[in-house]
């Protein structure tokens, strides 16, 4: 069995050794060389996800992407998630392929419908046309990636533009562009990543690994009743910090989780979690926060119950500093995914 780990960042907007915020361009120098150490220390893939707001500095993934691509040379580069309802397909497959033109063939593509709306009015478009956006766009995306550099020819309709055999440029050099679709827990949406044949990513931002069983459950029986060949590829994704002990990691995490919670608690409606909420989260969810061994135990976990190939870690949470993201980033790296390896070889 081949497994993947990867780092997720959003760009948060983090903070200096004194607590104030650094700017947003400083952000995103920074992380590219998040990107930079992840390499460094023999990560898969490192993902930037796509937000319009003033907690997050990265609109462009993309751009972002062909920076680090510029920088290192075996890591494998991916969005996470391109918010696809808001964005033009043919746009979004003429940027990931020129990244993977930059990176000589290291560019992937996650899509997804996004947890935050700000991108809709900014780009002109309805948030009634939510789930129609998304499925219209999908469609269209996954037929130009199948039509790599031949031309492509489609009907249009109220969300997409008509296309009379048009042909995509550059054309990718080393066969289809990876691309999953990131779901947070609708098994609408899990049937729909199966239905375009398309890898699954479980967005996990709270509650235990096991509540999502029955959604890696239905898009394998989904898989095999739109006769889908091939194995269907599962990961998923969750929030976490690794240190040298679980003490420093469970005391160094408990603001920034706080202060994120908070902010985003107040636009949704969530009370601002409290400490007993927190540690329950790190005992019995997803939260993978803690030392290499207790981090790798969660992950291996988590991977055995969902059937998961692929791990991906989000780190940079809140004002949480660069410097303890470089050195969370390090660790995974270097002690989390070998120990997770040795766990599921044991099994």
């Amino acid at each position: 069995m081949t497994y993947t780990f990867g780092i997720d960042t959003f760009g948060d907007v983090t903070a200096d050794a004194s607590g104030t915020k650094l700017s947003h361009a400083q952000v995103v120098r920074n992380v590219v060389a998040e990107a930079v150490r992840a390499e460094e220390v023999s990560i898969d893939i490192f993902n930037i996800g796509e937000h319009h707001r003033d907690d997050y500095a990265i609109p462009a993934p993309d751009v972002v992407l062909a920076a680090i691509a510029a920088r290192t040379q075996r890591i494998r580069l991916s969005s996470a998630v391109t918010v696809l309802s808001s964005d033009d397909p043919v746009r979004v497959v003429e940027r990931f392929a020129t990244v993977d033109a930059l990176s000589n063939g290291r560019a992937e593509l996650m899509v997804g419908r996004g947890s935050f709306t700000e991108s809709f009015p900014l780009y002109g478009y309805n948030l009634a046309d939510y789930e129609d956006l998304f499925n219209e766009k999908l469609s269209l995306l996954t037929e130009l990636l199948a039509r790599n550099g031949q031309p492509v020819t489609w009907k249009g309709g109220p969300h997409t533009q008509a296309l009379n055999a048009v042909t995509l440029y550059p054309p990718l050099e080393h066969g289809p562009l990876p691309t999953w679709v990131a779901v947070g827990g609708s098994p609408e949406s899990v049937v729909r990543a199966a239905h375009y044949k398309l890898p699954l990513m479980l967005a996990i931002i709270g509650g235990p690994t096991s509540r999502f069983v029955p959604f890696t459950d239905l898009y394998r029986r989904a898989w095999e009743q739109f006769g889908n060949d091939g194995a269907a590829e599962v990961g998923y994704h969750s929030y976490g910090y690794v240190a040298r002990t679980d003490e420093e990691a469970v005391a160094d995490f408990f603001d920034y989780y706080v202060e994120t919670n908070s902010r985003i608690g107040r636009e949704r409606g969530w009370r601002p979690p409290s400490r007993e909420a927190y540690l329950y989260e790190v005992k019995n969810g997803a939260l993978a926060v803690g030392s290499p061994e207790t981090v790798a135990r969660k992950i291996a976990t988590g991977m055995r119950e969902l059937g998961a190939t692929r791990y991906d870690l989000k780190v940079s949470y809140g004002s949480q500093p660069h410097e303890q993201n470089l050195s969370s980033i390090e660790l995974f790296g270097t002690e989390v995914i070998p120990r997770v390896k040795e766990l599921l070889a044991g099994e």
